[in-house]
């Protein structure tokens, strides 16, 4: 029998599905044209309770477990929202517990009860022009100038940059010191000197806004520094595994979703006067990527345990998100091809899970860096 506890998941799982049906799915596709969500969808998301539903009550949270923001996400992505489940990852899985983690009562206070309500939304901006995976080469600065900081530089790839009321940006407080001369600053981006680039015109996550972000001559007071100047890269670090077991967990829902249509349109499709089903090659194909989506689903599952025990280290998330992602664009790319010409047609949703897989493997850090992350865990520094 089920406990209590799975009941109220699957309760909520039951909501969030419900609301996004009501409120996304008809209006999809015309974001997707856009290349943008109206801003207005995220106090809609916010009202229905869908925002930073893991942080305590005081900040406007529901105080639930982690998995509840997984159910969140999941759901996004098993329905086809990508750069929905995207841009909701980074603001209610990244730069909230950011703040929450390392924040100040006084930062708290003025920003996660506003994140919680759509009010405000965040954005976190590490990736420069010539800075993606190795941190430690990022040019951005940030000069102590009295009670205030400067900051000068620009970042890429932002999500969230269009709509982002706060950004939470890594900048160099001391540029001879390497990675220990990081820091994180809080920047509301209402002040003078901030600006925003193009919205980056992607091939998938068309709706999910990617931007440039710009600081001349940026003037934030000390108080919007987070943490302590210097420990940026440690701070990016601990914060990081969460973020990549998100990603994993993004992919296997995907990936669940483009199979779950799948099946339907094999079920149904003729060729050679039977169903496209009855083919040999149909339903090996179907046995693995099946096979496939269980396997990663158990062991992002066993990572969510991990996570939520305080116990899910740097190695064991970058492995959830590297086996993940890598499978997720296997199936998304074995499902096209069992639509045959009509999976390469924009209209047939399976080309959109394929298209917006593709990024999965590179942020958040890349595959190529999830293995060196894991190799160094066993082997080592060469």
């Amino acid at each position: 029998m089920q406990s209590a506890s799975t009941q109220e998941l699957e309760l909520f799982r039951d909501t969030v599905t419900r609301l996004l049906q009501a409120e996304v799915a008809p209006h999809y596709d015309a974001w997707e044209q856009a290349a943008i969500v109206p801003r207005a969808l995220w106090r809609t998301l916010g009202e229905a309770g869908l925002l930073c539903v893991d942080l305590p009550e005081e900040y406007g949270g529901s105080a639930a477990p982690f998995r509840y923001s997984v159910v969140v996400g999941e759901q996004l992505a098993r329905l086809g929202f990508g750069a929905l489940a995207t841009n909701l990852m980074v603001h209610s899985d990244i730069v909230a517990p950011y703040l929450n983690h390392l924040g100040t009562e006084a930062q708290k206070q003025h920003w996660l009860r506003r994140m919680a309500s759509g009010e405000a939304v965040g954005a976190i901006a590490m990736t420069e022009p010539g800075a993606g995976s190795d941190l430690q080469a990022i040019r951005t600065s940030a000069v102590r100038d009295g009670e205030s900081y400067v900051l000068n530089g620009s970042k890429t790839f932002i999500t969230n940059g269009q709509h982002a009321d706060l950004v939470i940006v890594a900048a160099k407080t001391d540029p001879s010191a390497g990675a220990k001369g990081i820091s994180l600053f809080l920047v509301d981006a209402s002040l003078p000197g901030f600006s925003r680039g193009r919205n980056l015109d992607k091939i998938g996550q068309h709706c999910g806004d990617t931007s440039e972000l710009f600081f001349a001559d940026l003037r934030v007071p000390a108080s919007a520094l987070l943490g302590e100047a210097g420990r940026g890269f440690v701070y990016l670090m601990q914060e990081l595994p969460r973020e990549r077991l998100m990603i994993g967990a993004l992919g296997v829902a995907a990936a669940r979703g483009a199979l779950d249509l799948t099946v339907t349109y094999v079920q149904e499709r003729q060729l050679f006067d039977q169903k496209l089903s009855a083919l040999q090659n149909t339903r090996f194909e179907i046995a693995r990527m099946e096979t496939e989506c269980r396997i990663n689903a158990a062991f992002v599952e066993q990572c969510i345990g991990q996570y939520e025990e305080g116990e899910l280290d740097a190695p064991t998330a970058s492995m959830a998100k590297y086996s993940a992602t890598e499978m997720q664009c296997r199936v998304t790319d074995g499902c096209l091809q069992l639509f045959g010409g009509y999976g390469y047609c924009s209209e047939y949703p399976i080309s959109r899970a394929f298209a917006d897989a593709r990024v999965q493997r590179i942020y958040g850090g890349t595959s190529e860096v999830m293995k060196e992350i894991i190799a160094r865990s066993i082997l080592g520094r060469t």
